[in-house]
């Protein structure tokens, strides 16, 4: 009976010391191996989108809606204390209003290249380091103030309950 018990339990130990040899000679690494917890290299992150008053004259023309996507070291966004994206956001804002130019109700064009070296620069400047790689545009857009109030009233116009009284149900 023993004997058996022993047989069966050298069969198990033997079979496992078999899979795990099998593994490692599979894989071809040690077993104690530590892996880094992320890859390291360029993280994107998506900024929520901007909607930027366009002032002339003391009155709102319009609005510059922005979406903007910045790269970013991962190893130094992940030791930050705080979202980087408040800074980026912060400095796109103050360059699209500073630097934004409508003229007659008309986008004029930006200089894309020089306006996102702005907001990096500046985002860097806030961070206190070159932590911003890149700033990229996903969608850049004008909306005149006009558009904005003939839609909302288009849309007020067919969100009027109807006034025809309908028959009674008979179930």
């Amino acid at each position: 009976m023993t004997r058996v018990l022993f047989i069966g339990l050298w069969v198990c130990l033997i079979t496992l010391l078999a899979s795990y040899g099998g593994v490692y000679w599979m894989t071809g690494t040690s077993p104690g191996s530590d892996e880094k917890p992320y890859l390291a290299g360029l993280e994107y992150r998506r900024l929520e989108p901007i909607t930027v008053p366009m002032i002339i004259d003391g009155t709102v023309r319009g609005y510059v809606v922005a979406k903007l996507v910045f790269t970013a070291d991962a190893e130094a966004l992940h030791q930050l204390a705080i979202e980087p994206q408040i800074f980026v956001t912060h400095r796109a804002f103050d360059e699209i209003y500073t630097n934004g130019r409508v003229e007659f109700g008309k986008l004029s064009k930006y200089n894309l290249a020089e306006m996102m070296d702005n907001i990096k620069n500046k985002s860097n400047e806030g961070l206190n380091g070159p932590l911003v790689q890149e700033v990229l545009v996903d969608s850049i857009n004008y909306v005149d103030k006009a558009e904005i109030r003939s839609l909302a009233s288009t849309s007020a116009g067919r969100t009027k309950p109807a006034t025809a009284k309908a028959e009674p149900s008979t179930h």
